[in-house]
């Protein structure tokens, strides 16, 4: 049975950077749970961020805290370890928190901190080459 690489924050474990979670209630991924299919993986905490940590936005090819600290290699970091896992155990499908400057597939925070929105990729998807779950 295949494994599925998941946000950890999408199953309710306080890692986002707030120390908050965003619990994905899914009959899906209870089923995968069960199954044992699930690989929980936090970009951000196994590229050696704390929890809580300051809010991050990608700028071009940079991740930066509002106030300007640069957290690129983090985040860099965080997602070659979602590569190697991937590969280390055959993982072809990932279900990542969207809008997120580490997991975001088709939009991220456009770097203002204002909340506004921008087409883009967070890190992850841009080195998997692979799609996030679109939900909140």
């Amino acid at each position: 049975m295949e494994k599925i690489l998941i946000s950890s924050c999408l199953l309710g474990q306080a890692v986002r950077y707030d120390g908050g979670h965003n619990l994905l209630q899914d009959e899906w991924m209870q089923r995968w749970q069960r199954e044992g299919r699930i690989v929980a993986f936090c970009p951000e905490c196994a590229g050696g961020l704390p929890t809580p940590r300051p809010a991050a936005e990608r700028i071009g090819d940079l991740v930066l805290t509002a106030r300007g600290v640069d957290v690129t290699l983090a985040f860099q970091l965080g997602a070659q370890k979602a590569l190697a896992l991937a590969q280390e155990q055959g993982i072809k499908m990932a279900i990542l928190k969207a809008r997120s400057p580490s997991c975001g597939n088709q939009q991220i925070y456009d770097g203002s901190f204002s909340k506004h929105l921008i087409a883009g990729r967070g890190i992850i998807p841009i080195v998997l080459n692979i799609c996030s779950f679109s939900g909140s």
